[in-house]
């Protein structure tokens, strides 16, 4: 309903500013996910607080406003927008209880129910101005009109006057617009029950490093892209912010890709959280039964298998790159490495204590049942490309990962399966990989089995228990990879895309999750101190609330791609806990 991120304000939001005054600060309440946005004027000063309080019922976003010296003028511009402004609402009064009411929002399937000082529509609020300043009477909270009974809601709006000590909220409730409107909230239970949600689930996990307060932040985020009813993870919440300015890779992150999944399984793992960990395990038990071979490399927050991509070519897009998309066309490619991503996830879980029950270790055997069923099929990659199907050596490493993580399981926690089936098929991946995947001549494993070139994916080749850091073929990929992929801010990129191989036009920035790989691989090859050096350098990178997003560039500063992006906060963890030593590769 708010899409003027991806276009223009009249394509939806909801704006509260100071007029004639400046955002100073932000920040998040400490471990939480409850934002407070600091405004001065020159008469005054003013706090922003948002924040969307836990509910399984419906959606709410409560905005309150605080001045906390002096005298400011607060102003609102509301947009609402359905369905990507495909559907203007109609807007009415209605009573909310005990005499108080609120403004109902309606199109289709969608209502929102906006309850607090009221607003109206912009041009009754421009009219009763014009004739308030004819008669001498500015004064913005005496002048709205109080016989607002429905319009189409272009554009809801209001000005509203705070002395010190005085504040003011806002509550926006979504539901269904068949149902009847829910009673909304007390803003100030609500702020409370949202920071006690925050604070107790942060207090579960264990963070040891000298980067605490942004590896919480990153696992705070975590959380956050985590549905709180169903368990999906989405890799971000937004949809075709560019890899390139004003080009066209902009894709829609907001699904479950079970490798980034699996990955936060992991992360949680390490720091000691298992129970947010279970929660995604039970979302996969879901969203992967029945047949294993309609597996998918990512799903719907809720399980859903349809994605289909669409482009919306009334939104002129972030900074004009364009299409905007909707949906994702990756959902039905076959990437070989997706399984090896969830059986070492699942391992993680088994090791740190988790036991399985029946539905789960079946699921398992059944997902390397399908690996050996497609185990020479060629796929798209980790990176999705939209060209020719090839055999990749990361994929096929992580296809020997699946098979050695269902041999660990059967020899170490008792767990039954074909072990001489699956030790045959493993050690025939291996031998594959370092024939067919590895160039001799350059000393370099490669990205396909019919290239020479390098990819930041081959970084993650040691995390399969193919090699180790330090073996003399993998420091060979590591220094061609410096070559060839690392930008002129020592930032990684994901493969060159001068090459032409992902099908697509343009170019794009350097990937932060690779970046943190490197300076993972760094960290655990006795280079701490360019460990530390890039590491640090990353982290700045951060907004200023501690959020990454899928790229950088390094050339102009600015990150891009959609945003927050789990991958980066996952592969920021990962390279810190390399540091610190307690990464489980290390030996922590």
């Amino acid at each position: 309903m708010f899409s003027a991120l991806l276009g223009t304000p009249d394509d939806g939001r909801w704006q509260i500013c100071a007029p004639d005054g400046e955002v100073v600060s932000r920040r998040y309440l400490p471990r939480t996910m409850v934002v407070e946005t600091t405004w001065r004027t020159p008469t005054g000063t003013a706090v922003v607080t948002d924040f969307l309080p836990p509910s399984d019922e419906h959606a709410e976003l409560i905005r309150r406003v605080s001045c906390t010296e002096g005298h400011v003028e607060i102003e609102h511009d509301l947009r609402i927008r359905f369905d990507y402004n495909r559907a203007k609402p109609w807007t009415r009064k209605v009573a909310t209880g005990e005499g108080a009411t609120g403004l109902l929002s309606v199109a289709g399937p969608d209502a929102l129910l906006l309850t607090g000082p009221e607003l109206h529509p912009d041009s009754a609020w421009q009219e009763r101005r014009a004739r308030d300043r004819e008669r001498g009477n500015e004064t913005s909270g005496q002048s709205q009109p109080d016989d607002y009974r429905g319009a189409v809601s272009d554009r809801l709006t209001g000005v509203f006057h705070l002395d010190a000590g005085d504040t003011k909220d806002w509550v926006l409730t979504w539901h269904r617009s068949h149902r009847d409107p829910p009673q909304p909230p007390d803003p100030q239970e609500a702020l409370d029950r949202t920071v006690a949600y925050w604070q107790d689930w942060s207090s579960q996990v264990k963070v040891r490093t000298r980067h605490d307060r942004l590896v919480l932040r990153s696992l705070l985020v975590l959380r956050a892209l985590t549905d709180q009813a169903t368990g999906g993870i989405v890799a971000a919440p937004t949809t075709s912010l560019p890899e390139q300015f004003g080009g066209q890779r902009n894709w829609d992150y907001r699904f479950t890709w079970l490798r980034d999944a699996s990955l936060t399984i992991d992360t949680l793992v390490t720091h000691d959280f298992t129970e947010g960990a279970l929660h995604w395990r039970d979302w996969l038990l879901r969203a992967v039964a029945g047949d294993p071979d309609d597996i998918q490399i990512m799903y719907g927050i809720a399980g859903e298998r349809d994605l289909a991509e669409s482009e919306l070519p009334h939104l002129s897009g972030y900074e004009g790159s364009r299409p905007v998309r909707i949906g994702n066309g990756a959902y039905d490619q076959y990437q070989a490495d997706v399984v090896g991503e969830v059986m070492m996830a699942l391992a993680a879980l088994r090791d740190a204590g988790v036991e399985e029950d029946e539905y789960s270790w079946a699921l398992q055997r059944n997902l390397l049942s399908f690996v050996e069923r497609n185990l020479d099929r060629k796929g798209h990659g980790i990176w999705e490309m939209r060209g020719k199907a090839d055999l990749y050596t990361h994929g096929r490493a992580m296809m020997f990962a699946a098979f050695d993580q269902g041999l660990r399981a059967v020899e170490e926690h008792g767990l039954d399966g074909p072990i001489e089936r699956w030790k045959g098929l493993r050690d025939r991946l291996r031998d594959e990989i370092f024939e067919h995947g590895y160039d001799e001549d350059a000393n370099t494993f490669t990205q396909t089995y019919s290239n020479t070139e390098v990819d930041a994916s081959l970084l993650r080749l040691p995390n399969t228990g193919l090699v180790r850091h330090d073996d003399p073929r993998f420091l060979g990929t590591v220094a061609a990879i410096e070559r060839d992929l690392l930008d002129d801010g020592g930032m990684v990129r994901r493969y060159r895309t001068e090459s032409g191989l992902d099908g697509l036009p343009g170019h794009e920035f350097s990937f932060l999750m690779c970046s943190f790989w490197l300076v993972e691989q760094y960290a655990l090859t006795g280079r701490g101190d360019e460990a530390e050096a890039l590491l640090d350098r990353l982290a700045g990178y951060a907004t200023d609330l501690g959020l990454f997003a899928e790229e950088y560039d390094s050339a102009s500063g600015r990150l891009a791609g959609n945003f927050p992006q789990a991958f980066s906060h996952l592969g920021f963890i990962r390279a810190v806990d390399a540091i610190e030593g307690i990464h489980p590769e290390s030996g922590g």
